[in-house]
């Protein structure tokens, strides 16, 4: 039973994280520029309904990587310090990830394309650290 656990809270973060970046990824590459193409009311009013609809899903991504983050953590004690540092600078860019994804999916938000593609930027090198950190551990 705690195997199965540890399975499905694992599975909770790379699903919460597969959300969150995903779907920032998917806005920011596939929507923003097909967007480009439509006349200015009918796109202002996509691209709210579009952020409008993502705003559950970002909220639900953010707590779930939450709650399974903390549990992954306090549940593998024994790391040294490297591996603290650089949980350390995934976190505070998760923080980043976490603040201005809720910023994006507000509305009348005027800055959102630019706002994505910074989040995007640090939500992949939290992937890459997160691969490292599962590397050394």
């Amino acid at each position: 039973m705690p195997d199965l656990l540890f399975v499905m809270v694992r599975w909770i973060h790379i699903a919460s994280m597969a959300t969150l970046i995903g779907g920032l990824l998917f806005a920011r590459l596939v929507l923003a520029p097909s967007l480009s193409s439509v006349s200015g009311e009918s796109r202002d009013a996509l691209t709210e309904k579009s952020a409008a609809l993502f705003r559950p899903f970002v909220l639900a991504a953010i707590l779930g990587l939450i709650l399974s983050g903390t549990f992954n953590l306090l549940t593998t004690p024994g790391h040294r310090p490297f591996y603290h540092m650089l949980l350390g600078i995934k976190l505070l860019l998760a923080l980043h990830v976490f603040a201005v994804a809720m910023l994006i999916v507000r509305p009348n938000n005027k800055r959102r394309v630019r706002m994505m593609t910074g989040t995007l930027i640090s939500g992949l090198v939290i992937l890459f650290i997160s691969a490292w950190l599962r590397r050394i551990f």
